[in-house]
């Protein structure tokens, strides 16, 4: 028997990161552009984003945050008066140093009027906010200050690939202040379930929430809250930050207000974000040899009604037939709003228009032909089963649309989450750790690896061998990981496990 025949070559076995750039390609989701770094997102990739913006926008409107939209150049000074922070962000930082453009003699256009102080093209919006935060916090009575902004952001990488690493992304930060440390601390917890409930319920991606060890933190923060979910090539990708920054930032930018009792206090400050690293996540976790897989709540089709019209004195028919079932469709409720409906009725041949919806991960494909029409049916594709096709009733179908949706969402969580508890084991020893994250088989190194559960003294020297000799770091220390052990580098105690993994 032959080697079956997949839509995107290579396959994920046999080299899994060409197989990422391929997938992104055939579902036409995005596209290098002239500039190194930069990406341009498609219309099929935006209205994924769209969705994830649009639905978590509404879960933080619910927690009392409002949107704002603050400059995307910082002056350098800015950045300056945290260190840590600076120190964190300066090989990334793309400069502007002059305003304006001057032809020389020969034409050729040369960069001129130098600016006084250079303008950094953010990276993060820490500082900037922090100044005009300081502007806006007077009293207690201003706290707490919730503030959001959807934006794009500039950190100059060295090895893009699209969605998941570019110099250019699009994200949203927000940005807290609060009179307390414990009020701060509750803020930066609680935006993090957000992102774990956003992660799950909407992306179908299963995630660890757990707080980053020291070097892993965000520049300038205090603590370092994250949710990390694990790719199909076993790779961990963190996919959402959540930051107490303490009175780092209130210090530096000078947030202070009148405390109850008369006394002027720093704030207490957090910020978080998620980008449209949440995409890259999405294609990894959920897609097969075939292409894009989308989850239903964040696809911005649910549904494609394909005519098939063979003979032109039946295409008015079907066309008909198919208009009609969309309307039906579109009547329907599912995830808080209208079913999205498509009929292509492109002049294209149907197997190439149905491998086009295939390699686009649209949730379900509904064929209607004259045979259909016939029999009161229609030719269902659920792009969760593969390509697998079943005839349904028309009534029942349109019944059952919403049910079939919920079932799709929740089959690819629970397959990623299967996955997932699959590649993840607690290890008590180095020699079986060190083997658990070499490949075994050269000619397939993806194929190795997961989440290992590790004891670990919290030395961080331990930290810089695994990164050194495996190239695997600590992802995370659990939320509530209190089983105490031994280390399995040094033999000391240890408070408890931690997940280390291959990241991206």
């Amino acid at each position: 028997m032959g080697k079956p025949k997949n839509a995107i070559s290579p396959t994920r076995e046999e080299n899994y990161p060409e197989w990422y750039q391929q997938v992104v390609k055939a579902a036409d989701l995005a596209e290098n552009t002239p500039v190194r770094g930069c990406m341009v997102i498609k219309p099929w990739g935006y209205g994924i984003w769209e969705n994830i913006r649009d639905a978590l926008d509404v879960m933080f409107k619910e927690t009392g945050h409002k949107n704002a939209y603050f400059p995307l150049f910082i002056p350098k000074s800015f950045l300056q008066r945290e260190a840590d922070h600076v120190d964190g962000f300066a090989k990334e930082c793309a400069v502007v140093t002059h305003s304006r453009l001057e032809a020389d003699a020969d034409g050729i256009l040369q960069p001129a009027g130098q600016l006084d102080e250079p303008l950094i093209v953010r990276p993060t919006s820490e500082t900037i906010i922090g100044e005009l935060f300081a502007r806006w916090v007077q009293s207690y009575r201003d706290l707490p200050l919730l503030i959001n902004q959807w934006a794009n952001v500039v950190r100059w990488e060295m090895r893009p690939r699209l969605f998941l690493r570019t110099a250019e992304f699009l994200w949203q930060e927000g940005h807290t202040v609060h009179s307390t440390a414990e009020e701060a601390i509750e803020e930066t917890q609680k935006m993090l379930r957000i992102y774990a409930d956003f992660a799950e319920n909407w992306l179908a991606m299963p995630v660890l929430q757990g707080e980053k060890t020291v070097s892993e933190r965000f520049p300038g923060a205090e603590s370092t809250l994250c949710i990390e979910a694990m790719m199909q090539d076993r790779k961990a990708l963190q996919a959402g930050t959540s930051h107490f920054l303490g009175q780092n930032f209130s210090k530096a930018c000078g947030i202070k207000f009148q405390g109850v009792e008369g006394k002027e206090e720093l704030g207490w400050t957090t910020s978080w974000g998620v980008s449209t690293r949440l995409i890259g996540g999405m294609i990894m976790t959920h897609s097969d040899d075939d292409g894009l897989i989308v989850p239903p709540k964040v696809a911005p089709t649910h549904a494609v009604i394909l005519p098939v019209t063979p003979k032109e004195e039946t295409r008015g028919q079907v066309l008909e037939a198919c208009n009609e079932l969309a309307r039906e469709l579109r009547d329907k409720i599912y995830s808080g709003g209208s079913i999205r409906v498509d009929v292509d009725d492109r002049d294209l041949r149907g197997g190439e228009k149905y491998w086009q919806w295939v390699k686009k991960g649209i949730p379900l494909t509904i064929e209607v032909g004259p045979r259909d029409l016939e029999k009161s049916s229609v030719f269902v594709g659920r792009r969760d089963l593969g390509v697998q096709r079943e005839s349904m009733h028309h009534s029942e179908f349109v019944e059952k649309i919403v049910s079939i949706l919920e079932e799709i969402q929740q089959s690819l969580y629970s397959r990623a989450l299967s996955f997932r508890e699959e590649n993840t084991c607690e290890i008590n020893d180095k020699k079986e750790l060190y083997s658990f994250f070499t490949a075994q088989n050269q000619s397939k190194p993806e194929i190795h690896g997961g989440f290992a559960l590790v004891h670990w003294d919290r030395d961080p020297k331990w930290e810089e061998s695994l990164k050194n000799d495996l190239k695997v770091s600590i992802r995370c220390i659990p939320e509530g990981a209190s089983e105490e052990g031994i280390c399995v580098f040094s033999g000391k105690p240890s408070p408890s496990r931690v997940v280390l993994a291959k990241s991206y």
